[in-house]
């Protein structure tokens, strides 16, 4: 049986379902596609089987945190082939492929992977230059729909060797373009492997050829530390000409060059290294400005009774959980410590 077969197996399906609807239980699109789930699944089944699958198409929104996007939402089916698919295929197919600093979407390797990543470079930096040195921050201009389709292919092409498979990740490609050939839509799970998988020949061109020992990325944001900006300013411009030449892709105006007692903004913190060889991590003041409107929200839903105690804690439980990775005890102690949610009937937490 070739793992284009094992792909679509049943349970394979049904696991991806229960995936695909996490925290997603009551929409509409769920409980539809759940009442007649057996019947959903299989008929998915046979058009993966006799390679009829086609997705249905996207459902456009936009998002304002923690900026402006527009989102292109999946069909509920189209999601549950995509977990299938990136559950049993692309991930096992890709991650080991991809170098050790290279983050975002793999299992353990999340936004507080790539803060602590940072913060024992910034470490081991001090230990052998102590403060001087200098931060590369660059950031690719609009990545996603700036990805060309076909060197994507060409890449996917040396790695999935199956011809089903390829082609199923093909059809998936070209259902959504910005323009001919260009682009992959913020939504789908499939596109956030192929976006991490894209940008590797720049991993290792950076970690082989230019031989940058200090550098992570997350997506298309990544940090490089030297100690010689000279030399910093010439990594620039190889990986400028590497994006340009190889990738068809332009860094934006956010690229600079940062000295380290300066500190740089990543991953919505500020980090910087102390004369004393301390990392510190700040959250940044639009962070800061994002969290005390979802405590508001919070609030006001708490008060009019839309969501309950069980709701609040969650929220609550996250948002400090993600403040206590940086130093951020003064904010904590003034807005999540002090924060009282009550109900309209006086009723208190």
């Amino acid at each position: 049986m070739s793992i284009y077969n094992e792909m679509y197996d049943f349970k394979n399906l049904y696991n991806a379902h229960r995936a695909a609807r996490k925290s997603k239980r009551g929409k509409r699109e769920v409980i539809d596609f759940e009442i007649n789930l057996s019947q959903n699944l299989c008929n998915l089944q046979k058009q993966l089987e006799e390679r009829s699958y086609i997705p249905k198409g996207y459902t456009e929104f936009k998002v304002y945190e923690p900026k402006e996007r527009i989102i292109f939402a999946p069909d509920y089916s189209d999601r549950v082939v995509q977990h299938c698919l990136c559950d049993n295929i692309i991930y096992p197919t890709l991650d080991h492929r991809l170098i050790y600093d290279n983050s975002a979407c793999r299992i353990g390797k999340g936004t507080h992977f790539s803060i602590y990543r940072l913060t024992k470079f910034l470490r081991e930096f001090y230990q052998e230059y102590e403060c001087d040195g200098y931060f590369l921050k660059c950031d690719i201009r609009k990545y996603f729909y700036s990805i060309n389709k076909s060197i994507l292919k060409t890449k996917l092409r040396k790695v999935f060797v199956d011809s089903d498979i390829f082609d199923l990740l093909c059809k998936i490609i070209d259902s959504y373009e910005v323009s001919k050939g260009i682009g992959l839509p913020l939504g789908n799970q499939t596109s956030q492997w192929f976006a991490l998988y894209y940008l590797d020949s720049m991993d290792r061109f950076i970690k082989e050829q230019l031989r940058v020992k200090y550098y992570t990325r997350y997506m298309d944001d990544f940090i490089l530390i030297h100690n010689n900006k000279d030399y910093l300013a010439h990594c620039l411009n190889e990986i400028k000409n590497h994006c340009e030449n190889h990738l068809e892709l332009e860094l934006n105006e956010k690229t600079q060059i940062f000295p380290l007692k300066n500190g740089v903004n990543y991953l919505g913190w500020h980090f910087y290294l102390s004369k004393t060889g301390k990392v510190i991590r700040k959250i940044r003041n639009p962070s800061k400005k994002r969290i005390k409107k979802k405590y508001k929200l919070l609030q006001f839903k708490y008060s009019n009774r839309t969501i309950d105690f069980d709701d609040v804690r969650r929220s609550t439980t996250s948002i400090r959980g993600h403040l206590q990775h940086g130093h951020t005890y003064r904010f904590r102690e003034k807005l999540c410590d002090k924060t009282t949610f009550v109900r309209k009937n006086k009723e208190q937490i």
